[in-house]
């Protein structure tokens, strides 16, 4: 996909996923079956809106899971010029990119099962497009691992990867533990977060730099909307797995909480329970967390709550002419 084409894409995805294997794709594109349906649902249109489409891959990570399962986790960004509208997001006529977080189960050396969350509100805001509430934390582009050492080719470390999924699993079972026992000190953020740390989140969320800046534009609002987040753990799952520094986790759904209170995204107190899907990376650095890339599938907790973005995207865009652009070679 780096050099996207159809035909040499659409062999590839043949060759490597099994033909009943199952795609969770972020909302709207839903659960798929085999790569036939993949290439058509996500991939062709996405290639029709940037025809010199290509994957930018700057974390590939693999490992088991608890349960013995083998996981290929990818972070990255697709990146094209934007010519031609995509769900209803009008063309911009320059290179836009848009993150992704993807994780493949292998059975035999073939996938069988793909969870993914493609982040569509970045190119609705790269768009000016974006119709719902700005984000708390900074928008951009998140960067690469800082010491360029995300694509993990092996030999694989087994006992760094063990000790760096030890680390992010310790860290969330803290996490759990406020506010049902006790205040944020119970966290004890300190002790698993370094002081430089960066929590690139989704956009409508955003970046945060530090444990300050993770609880400001990110926990707090967070946690004082749905305080129950880890009470459910049956109606939940998580794969996690290590690979040297880095660690990370899949879950379709992988929480499950109360929207009780007000001010996250915006959002009204519905006391409706909801399911969330977030696909992360972590990177460990000097026995602490150092950088972390999570994306959140938030246009499924909007859907959920029954707010049809892209219907308000269409409002939103009434006034715009969303039609292919063609652009001048630039020759005079």
């Amino acid at each position: 996909m780096y050099d996207f084409a159809e035909s040499p894409v659409r062999a590839a995805l043949e060759r490597i996923f099994t033909g009943d294997a199952i795609a969770h794709l972020c909302h709207p594109f839903g659960d798929l079956t085999g790569p036939k349906a993949l290439y058509e649902t996500a991939y062709k249109p996405l290639f029709a809106a940037l025809p010199d489409l290509e994957r930018r891959d700057y974390i590939v990570m693999s490992g088991p899971d608890e349960q013995g399962n083998d996981w290929v986790g990818c972070c990255g960004y697709y990146t094209g010029v934007f010519t031609a509208p995509w769900l209803n997001i009008p063309p911009t006529g320059h290179q836009v990119a848009m993150r992704f977080h993807e994780f493949f189960r292998f059975e035999d050396n073939r996938i069988v099962e793909m969870q993914a969350i493609w982040d569509i509100p970045e190119m609705m805001m790269q768009a000016k497009a974006w119709p719902l509430a700005p984000s708390l934390g900074r928008e951009w582009l998140a960067p690469a691992p800082a010491p360029q050492n995300g694509l993990i080719t092996g030999p694989r470390d087994v006992e760094q990867s063990t000790t760096s999924c030890g680390l992010i699993i310790d860290m969330l079972n803290h996490l759990i533990r406020h506010p049902a026992q006790g205040g944020p000190e119970v966290m004890e953020l300190d002790k698993f977060w370094h002081p430089r740390m960066n929590w690139y989140g989704p956009a409508g969320i955003g970046t945060a730099r530090g444990i300050s800046g993770f609880r400001n534009w990110h926990q707090i609002p967070f946690l004082n909307a749905m305080p129950d987040r880890g009470q459910f753990p049956d109606e939940s799952t998580h794969h996690f797995f290590g690979d040297g520094p880095y660690a990370a986790v899949t879950g379709w759904p992988n929480m499950v909480q109360t929207l009780s209170q007000a001010g996250w995204l915006g959002l009204p107190p519905t006391n409706q329970k909801i399911s969330l899907r977030s696909l992360d990376f972590w990177r460990v650095e000097g026995g602490r967390i150092r950088e972390n890339w999570v994306l959140v599938d938030l246009l499924h907790v909007y859907d959920q709550l029954g707010i049809d973005v892209f219907t308000r995207l269409n409002e939103f865009n009434k006034a715009r002419t969303i039609v292919p652009l063609s652009l001048p070679d630039g020759l005079k």
